[in-house]
């Protein structure tokens, strides 16, 4: 095995795995040859991808942002060496809250936030006892101040960054390494769908998948993209709160429809 795998393998799960950045997650750690539990909810495309790569696959699908689907994570993963966890799934409700669902914005604080803490406490016991692995939680930089008019979404996405940089410090001397990645706009099907435009700064999933990844064991966050970490240092140092919001809800114009969750 490779480093990388040694420390980090031989399974690792990723959660929002059908398509998009998932799906750059998938690739990449079975080109470094770990094996992977994919979890998503579509059940074509994550059979599709976990025939296209070359290392062990177990597919599953499942809605992480229930009871069932994270029961059927777990069983899933049972006897198997999960030695990274990446959680990607997500669902952002898109609109001014007064006139959004309340059942929409409950799915994503139950995706968001309830997954990956399931996650952690199904997997991070187990690494600290083998004094080895790997967590990430995907967040995002809407996560750093009011993002109307994906308000519910950008609180979601700052528990999961501050929840990963709590564990990282909790866990620092054991072995296993967490990490929150706080991505700007990714290229992905759901995000084309919900954006009139393609956004300044916007990535491909695959140098966010490489960004995340080598960032792990770094630090307790990383931003990628130049132009993305310029930003972040702009919104949540430099400006006023009033003037960062501002600025979030006019670029959050070409926002038309919530992107489904992978």
């Amino acid at each position: 095995m490779t480093g990388f795998a040694q420390r980090y393998g031989p399974w690792a799960l990723v959660a929002g795995a059908s398509e998009g950045l998932g799906a750059a997650f998938a690739t990449e750690l079975a080109r470094r040859g770990l094996n992977l539990v994919l979890i998503a909810r579509r059940s074509g495309p994550l059979e599709a991808l976990a025939a296209s790569l070359p290392t062990r696959v177990v597919p599953v699908s499942a809605d992480l942002g229930t009871a069932d689907g994270v029961a059927a994570a777990h069983s899933a993963a049972a006897g198997l060496e999960v030695g990274l966890v990446v959680a990607n799934a997500a669902y952002s409700p898109i609109g001014r809250f007064v006139d959004g669902s309340p059942e929409l914005t409950r799915r994503a604080v139950d995706l968001n936030c309830g997954a990956p803490l399931a996650l952690a406490h199904q997997f991070l016991p187990a690494m600290v006892d083998r004094g080895r692995g790997g967590f990430i939680v995907m967040s995002s930089l809407a996560g750093l101040q009011g993002s109307p008019p994906i308000s519910v979404y950008a609180a979601t996405k700052a528990f999961g960054a501050i929840l990963a940089e709590g564990l990282w410090a909790e866990l620092r001397g054991t072995g296993v390494d967490v990490l929150a990645c706080l991505a700007g706009a990714v290229a992905t099907p759901g995000l084309a769908n919900a954006m009139a435009r393609r956004a300044p700064g916007t990535l491909s999933p695959d140098l966010v998948a490489a960004a995340a990844l080598r960032g792990l064991g770094r630090g307790p966050r990383v931003v990628p993209g130049a132009l993305n970490r310029f930003s972040s240092v702009l919104m949540s140092r430099l400006l006023p709160r009033r003037a960062a919001i501002a600025i979030i809800a006019r670029a959050s114009r070409d926002l038309s429809a919530p992107p489904p969750a992978p």
